[in-house]
Order: C-alpha cells, then structure tokens, then sequence
C-alpha cells in the first residue's frame, strides 16, 4: 500500500502538501474537527444507498479520510473491510481510537499514504470513496487515476465542489478561481463521461452539510465564513457514485455534442439507421425549431470523428411543465450491437441531468430503454398524444425533487402530431 493523501478542505484548492509550512498551517486549522470538507452522516448513507447491492463484506478505499467520519460509518453500517488513507498521522490516530472504541478495530485499516501515489494492485476495492477529498489531486486526474483500483462492478463515489448557478457573481469567483477553480455540474458529468464512466447517481449536497463543516471550524476561516454567507447560493458540493463503463455500456465510443460539421453526418446517420427518411427529416426541421436546445444533439463517433450514432433531445411539455423528448435515437447498421447507441444515450441523458432537467420521455422498444432507467410513462398519469402501447410510451425522472407532471405529451411542431 502507498503513502495516502491529506484530508480535504476546500480552503486550500490545489495546494502543496509537500510543503512543511503549509501542511503544519493546514493541520493547525483542522485539527480537532470531526471533518474536513462540508458533510454528514446522511450524505455517506444517501451516497452509500446510491451504490445498490454490495458484497458481504466490501472493500473499500477511504481517501483523505481526516479522523475517519465516513469510514467508521462504511464499516459499521455497510460491513465493509476499510483501508483508510491520509497522510497526516494525527488524523489516522484519531481513527485507530476510535476504531477501537466502537469495535470497528479489526475492519478499519488506517494507513499514512499518499492519494495521489497509490501502488495498491488493480482491482482491489469494491468502493473508492473520496468525499471532498477529489480536489487535492484534481477531479479530472482523480477520474483517471482511481478508476484502476476498481474490482469488476465497483463503484466511486466522489464529492466536488461546484457552481450552482449559471453566472458566478464576481465576489464569488474573486474567492474560488485563485484556489481551485470551480465547474458546474454539467461540466463535471462531461468530465465523468471523458473518463469512461456511467453515472449511477448524483446527489446535490443540502446547505446543512455546510453547517456540519462550518459549525465547529467557526472563527478559525472568518474570511471563508463570510464568503459562505454571501455567495453560499451560488456554489456546493455534489457526490457521483460513478462505475467504469464496459464494452456493452458502449465504453469504446466517445460521445460528444454535435458541431456544425456534423450535420451531414448526423443525417446520414439517420438515413442509414431507417426505412424512410421521415427521421432524419424530423432532425432537420428540428434544427430550426424553437423546441431546438443546443447542445443537447449528441453523438458517438467513430475513430476519424465522423458520427456513428446520433441521439437528440428536444423540448415538450406535459400539461404545460417542462420535459424533454428523447427522439430520434440511431445508430449506423454497421456498429449495430457494439455500444455506440448506448454511449450516445447515456452521453446525452447525463448532459440533460446536469443542466437541471427533471422528466425524459421516450416512444421506443421497452427492453431496450429500461437499461436507462425508463419505466413506462402511464406510472406517472403521462400519455402520448395518440395510440401506442403503454409498455413502449416510457419516462425517465432524472430529478427527484421536482413534481412529475401528468397529462397528455405536447410534442414540438415538426412531429406532427
């Protein structure tokens, strides 16, 4: 086992731990606190739940665990083999002690490692997991670097700290862009998918684990403090419980928005995929439409950047709320049945989840779309605007939070229905 990262905070951003100043300065504002970035209890067992069926006794890596909050919880509530990892040994003392205090001694291993310099074999752990820690390495280099640690069906679960809103006020970025720049979560969800990863779940942390954080660090940040309150809505954590994609997941297919140049493609794509040119057509007339949403027309494409599969999202309602129309989906007949589809799709859907869209629906083949998550759409009370079986009209909520509308589905001009 290596030598395992410092815990996390988002105070510092991309900061040199290697430098004794900054580490004792680092240690000095966070020791004695049960954590070290904006958590909770509940956050660890909504991200855990988010994980779905998990070994007897998982595995799993702790990284920047701090006093060990989250792995005490894994270890007790999950049954899971912990090996947590930080490079500070006052914190890994704090863990060892209370490890031993609740019983947990022989299933939480503490270990001063680096996170960012990990030896551990392939395939070792059930479950990476990286609450607030992520942003000592980098999101981008912990996606591409912890992915390899995953036994088949792993998942990593990772916090990030990211912008809630469209435009961050100056004051707001006058603080975060010198330490770490911030991205939003449509941002982050490309990133995950750049790296080979399908999104299992997302969770947007609430303000109370900001409270958690805050709360006992108090006037040890007071400059920190009085950012949170006056910016406090424009930023916040959100954890991804992410798994690597595999070949049936469509992993060797990049996906991606479409460009300008990909029009011609996109419709031969369309072209090939149907009997009639009705769809590619529709993708055409769609372009023109006010249903149109840039950015949210994507592709797989093939080593030479040319489309191999096309998907496309468009606005509709139901009874007036806003929702998205998943149609035309196609993918080229000669990479039928080799995950191109499915990478499109999945692309796509994940890019709808992180600009904040609650509701997709989807007239298509019911085996097919329910490994996305579709159900039908009649659980609901949503009905197509004509005759079709109720098995094949299918919904999928992406956001949980928001009421799901019912009703008949207002599809966009160019459909014609």
């Amino acid at each position: 086992m290596p030598s395992g990262s410092s815990s996390s905070t988002p105070d510092f951003g991309d900061a040199d731990f290697g430098d004794p100043a900054f580490r004792e300065a680092f240690l000095t504002l966070h020791r004695g606190l049960p954590r070290q970035s904006p958590g909770s209890d509940a956050t660890t067992r909504h991200l855990l739940s988010l994980c779905g069926p998990l070994p007897e006794r998982p595995r799993v890596l702790d990284l920047g665990c701090g006093p060990g909050r989250s792995a005490l919880l894994l270890a007790a509530e999950a049954g899971a083999e912990v090996t947590a990892v930080d490079l500070y040994e006052g914190f890994l003392d704090e863990l060892r002690e209370a490890a031993e205090a609740r019983g947990l001694g022989d299933r939480v291993h503490a270990v001063n490692a680096d996170m960012g310099a990990l030896t551990c074999e392939d395939g070792s752990f059930d479950l990476v997991w990286a609450e607030g820690s992520a942003y000592i390495v980098g999101f981008d280099r912990a996606l591409a670097s912890w992915k390899r640690l995953l036994a088949p069906g792993g998942a990593l679960v990772v916090t990030e700290c990211e912008w809630t809103v469209e435009e961050p006020s100056a004051g707001a970025r006058a603080f975060w862009d010198p330490q770490y720049p911030l991205r939003s979560t449509a941002r982050n969800l490309a990133a995950v998918q750049v790296a080979g990863y399908r999104v299992s779940g997302v969770h947007h942390q609430p303000d109370s684990d900001w409270a958690e954080y805050y709360g006992p660090l108090g006037e040890r940040v007071r400059e920190e403090l009085d950012v949170r309150e006056r910016h406090g809505h424009e930023y916040g954590y959100t954890g991804y419980v992410l798994r690597p994609v595999t070949a049936g997941d469509g992993g060797a297919w990049p996906a991606r928005p479409e460009t300008a140049a990909d029009v011609p493609g996109v419709r031969e794509v369309n072209l090939a995929a149907f009997e009639t040119p009705l769809e590619a057509d529709l993708v055409d007339a769609l372009r023109a439409d006010v249903s149109w949403l840039p950015g949210l027309s994507y592709v797989a494409e093939r080593p030479d950047g040319s489309p191999a599969a096309h998907a496309l999202l468009t606005r509709c309602k139901v009874s007036g709320a806003p929702a998205l129309a998943l149609a035309p989906v196609a993918a080229d007949p000669a990479v039928h049945r080799s995950g191109a589809g499915s990478a499109v799709v999945r692309a796509l859907l994940a890019d709808a989840r992180g600009r904040g869209e609650s509701l997709v629906l989807v007239l298509g083949h019911p085996a097919y779309y329910a490994r996305f998550g579709f159900v039908p759409a009649s659980r609901f009370g949503i009905r197509a605007p004509f005759e079709v079986p109720d098995e094949a009209m299918m919904a999928l909520v992406l956001d949980d939070t928001v009421p799901i509308p019912a009703g008949t589905i207002a599809y966009p001009a160019p459909f014609g229905v």
